[in-house]
């Protein structure tokens, strides 16, 4: 989704897509400011997709309140940890097996959204202890 040259509002919808199948259930998605979520074609997306997917903006200035903020907390201190990153590579490098080990850990993955700012989630159904 990222690369040198940033995100736009095409590969943010190709993202977005990707989710819908893999959930098998509407998604949830909550987004922040960012300037690609405010697009034409971004906004438009949902709308016409409304029973897959919808979208909950976060208040500006407010990461406290953004579930990937405490993903990419704990991603900074693994990639700090150990050999630090010289490089481009080496920051993709162990970015991608953070990410792949966090696969194999649902409960790490859950505690990202159980974090006590983000009980306006409400998501105790759904991710059971």
């Amino acid at each position: 989704l990222y690369d040198e040259g940033g995100i736009n509002q095409d590969r943010y919808i190709e993202f977005t897509e990707r989710l819908v199948p893999d959930a098998k259930r509407k998604v949830f998605f909550i987004v922040d400011k960012l300037k690609v979520h405010h697009g034409k074609l971004v906004a438009a997306w949902p709308t016409e997709h409304k029973d897959e997917i919808e979208l909950f903006f976060i208040p500006p200035y407010s990461p406290e309140l953004n579930p990937d903020e405490y993903l990419n907390h704990a991603l900074k201190i693994d990639a700090h940890g150990g050999i630090p990153p010289r490089t481009k590579e080496d920051i993709k490098s162990k970015t991608n097996s953070f990410m792949i080990a966090l696969q194999s850990v649902p409960e790490r993955i859950k505690a990202f959204f159980r974090h006590k700012k983000l009980d306006y989630l409400k998501l105790d159904h759904l991710m059971p202890e």
